[in-house]
């Protein structure tokens, strides 16, 4: 008995014979052809209220024969897979036309067709083509309301669950989600093709729109693979808008990045001044051919201005070179906004920025009861440029529609692309609002958070659906008995949600973050002095127990004993920093702009703090508020000091290094360049000492990102001065 070979299978095997040869535009061959609107309509549609001329998807249902012609002219150019002529066959772009009822009709012959075509050649294949749309869920289209959306994630997705279904229906092998120009669009479609389809292999392809590298909504290549990569695609790549020559940097990171099979299918050059295209296949091909040269692709046809003709000579110039060699995934907690943010082992501290957090900042919440959203966008901001890598978003208030507060602001946030380009972690109690987060999250976020509260069923629920959308996820130690507070509880738990979400809901350890719970000590009650210690002891053995999971904490959490007195509050909060992150702590939910330099705590006031975080004494509490009680609250606030003025000029530049001290840098630049003569030497000297000391001090723990950053920001205005006087 002969055995059955899979579409996956066969397509694997010609993936890893050579590179595969794709088609190219449809639309320009159907132009050619001169159809009137009476042509468009054919016989069935002749009395359609609309105009349907260049509505080319209809043909499929008016003019079947034409588009059969264009498929037969591509698989006699030597085209391995055919697209349909579905591009535009969604409801929301046929609502254009008046023909959104006819959508799944349209898919359903448009598949048909293809799949009579390629089955009359052998051992081809049809990929059917769900295209972009006229609306954006990044974007708004009213420049006075950035908040505002022409079309939800749920219509999107749900329109193109219905392509896909008619698709499918008609015999694809392949689904093509292409010409993405908007990634919250193409996650809207590939959540609805994996509801449609799970086990129909996957081709994504994004369009960059211009030179500096990104898409329509912002994203960088890069961004945008770690975006869609939880969709598991057979292959990725980009096509449309650019011209191979342009095309190349872009492909070559895809080539980099993306662990699956690339496909490249560029425009016949850039669009002259009348919209057509004038590159000639034999430039097309010979780009193609070096790219091929160069690794960087598994599939190359062609898009907009593309003809049989370019095909044919793109198949000739790399049918003999050997395709990419596929990259092993290399296991990395990844996150994306406009940019990735990557987690490994040279990262660092992560710092998550809370302060654009109701429950955490009453700035930040007057704000947005008040409807202040471009207020609320500028804490964002303060936070992003105070060092945040990510920044924690939460509605979670009495007097707030929690769920339309957050669509709103990370839909605000969505288009100031400062902010835009860190990564967003949803957070709030209430799933629903959860939900509606990761929905207006074009990047690759993190959602917090899933706990054991409510049993294993609901737990894998909602894990599920946290994977669908694209995103990593906090699991809090909490369970059906409660909120952990022991170490053997805390590490119990955390293993019992790992297992269930990496054997159960698909979760790669590394999109796993663990949340111990920080809970607030110094409290007076005798069952809270072991919070603190329990969370750093709980922490290296989770770390021990889910090998590739990070941790995490609010950290704010602990020192709530001491609302109104940040300057206990800092040390607490850069003692306990210090302590935990030598555990294993990998991030945390902090105000970024306000920590201090672990080395820079009163040693009197270290004792007192770390005698209530390892509860080392019975009455640290005690001291520790007797002490509260005796200095200002102001923090960071309080009245600067300036007595590091009164030093030698290498010490003043390298405390304000150390510090991020800018305001007298210039003037102490120039005293050092009087002093020693060369700028040079005032950069290689005191400069870099300080710079040194900052090094070491945050590979050490004891100084956090924030802080780095400056420290570099002096550096840089240090340097600055001094240029002109390196060049006179």
């Amino acid at each position: 008995m002969a055995v059955t070979t899979s579409v996956r299978e066969r397509l694997d095997q010609l993936f890893q014979q050579r590179i595969a040869i794709l088609d190219g535009s449809i639309g320009v061959l159907l132009q050619r052809k001169g159809l009137s609107d009476e042509d468009y309509r054919g016989e069935r549609f002749r009395n359609h209220p609309k105009p349907l001329r260049n509505d080319a998807d209809v043909l499929c249902l008016t003019q079947p024969d034409l588009v059969s012609q264009v498929h037969n002219e591509y698989l006699e150019a030597g085209a391995d897979i055919i697209t349909t002529n579905t591009f535009t066959a969604t409801r929301v772009s046929q609502a254009d036309f008046g023909l959104e009822d006819y959508v799944y009709e349209m898919n359903l012959a448009g598949a048909r067709l293809a799949r009579k075509a390629a089955d009359a050649y052998g051992n081809r294949f049809v990929a059917g083509s769900l295209g972009p749309t006229n609306v954006t869920l990044s974007l708004s289209p009213k420049v006075d309301d950035p908040s505002y959306r022409d079309v939800t994630f749920d219509e999107l997705r749900e329109g193109y669950a219905e392509a896909a279904r008619g698709l499918v229906e008609g015999g694809v092998d392949i689904l093509l989600i292409e010409t993405i120009f908007d990634t919250l669009n193409g996650k809207a479609a590939i959540a609805a093709v994996k509801e449609v389809a799970p086990d129909v292999p996957l081709f994504i392809s994004v369009t960059i729109v211009d030179l500096s590298g990104r898409n329509l909504s912002g994203q960088t290549v890069e961004a945008f693979w770690t975006s869609i990569e939880h969709a598991q695609p057979f292959a990725a790549g980009i096509n449309c808008s650019l011209g191979a020559a342009q095309m190349r940097p872009y492909i070559a990171a895809m080539s980099r990045v993306a662990p699956v099979y690339v496909t490249c299918y560029p425009n016949a050059g850039l669009p002259n001044s009348f919209g057509g295209y004038d590159e000639e296949p034999p430039t097309t091909s010979r780009l193609l051919k070096e790219f091929a040269e160069s690794g960087y692709l598994n599939a190359a046809g062609g898009c907009c201005g593309t003809g049989p003709d370019h095909i044919r000579q793109i198949r000739k110039a790399i049918v003999d070179l050997p395709p990419r060699e596929v990259p092993k995934p290399s296991p990395r907690a990844s996150f994306s906004g406009l940019e990735p943010f990557d987690i490994g082992p040279d990262s660092g501290f992560v710092m998550i920025g809370e302060r654009t957090n109701v429950t955490g900042s009453s700035r930040f919440r007057r704000m947005i009861e008040a409807g202040d959203f471009s207020g609320a966008v500028h804490v964002a901001l303060e936070q992003v440029r105070g060092g945040a890598n990510l920044l924690d978003v939460n509605m979670d208030a009495d007097l707030l529609d929690s769920e339309e507060a957050m669509v709103r602001f990370l839909n605000f946030i969505a288009t100031e692309p400062e902010v835009a380009r860190v990564p967003v972690m949803v957070d709030s109690s209430k799933w629903s609002v959860l939900e509606a987060g990761l929905k207006c999250l074009q990047g690759k976020g993190v959602c917090n958070s899933i706990s054991l509260k409510e049993g294993e069923d609901a737990f894998l629920e909602k894990a599920r659906k946290v994977r669908e959308y694209g995103a990593a996820v906090v699991v809090m130690a909490f369970d059906e008995k409660g909120q952990a507070d022991t170490v053997e509880r805390k590490v119990s738990i955390s293993r019992r949600a790992y297992k269930l979400l990496t054997e159960q809901a698909d979760f790669p350890p590394e999109d796993i973050i663990i949340d111990p719970n920080v809970l607030a000590i110094a409290t007076g009650m005798e069952e809270h002095a072991s919070y603190a210690k329990n969370f750093i002891e709980a922490t290296k053995l989770i770390k021990e127990a889910c090998p590739g999971v990070h941790i995490s904490g609010g950290i704010s959490n602990l020192s709530f004993s001491f609302r109104g007195n940040d300057r206990v509050r800092e040390a607490i909060h850069s003692a306990f920093l210090y302590h935990a992150i030598r555990a294993g702590l990998d991030m945390g939910i902090v105000n970024a702009g306000q920590l201090v330099v672990y080395e820079d705590i009163p040693k009197d006031l270290l004792e007192l703090v770390e005698d209530v975080i390892f509860d080392r004494r019975p009455d640290a509490t005690e001291r520790l508020v007797d002490f509260a009680k005796s200095v200002s609250g102001g923090g960071s606030k309080r009245e600067v000091d300036l007595k590091w003025r009164e030093g030698p000029i290498e010490e003043r530049l390298a405390y304000a290094v150390l510090h991020g001290e800018v305001e007298y840098i210039e003037k102490d630049a120039e005293e050092a360049r009087q002093k020693y003569g060369r700028p040079l030497l005032v950069i290689e000297g005191p400069l870099m000492d300080g710079m040194k000391v900052v090094g070491d001090l945050f590979g050490a723990g004891k100084m956090f990102l924030p802080q780095v950053v400056k420290s570099a920001r002096v550096m840089k205005r240090a340097v600055a001065y001094l240029e002109p006087f390196m060049q006179a």
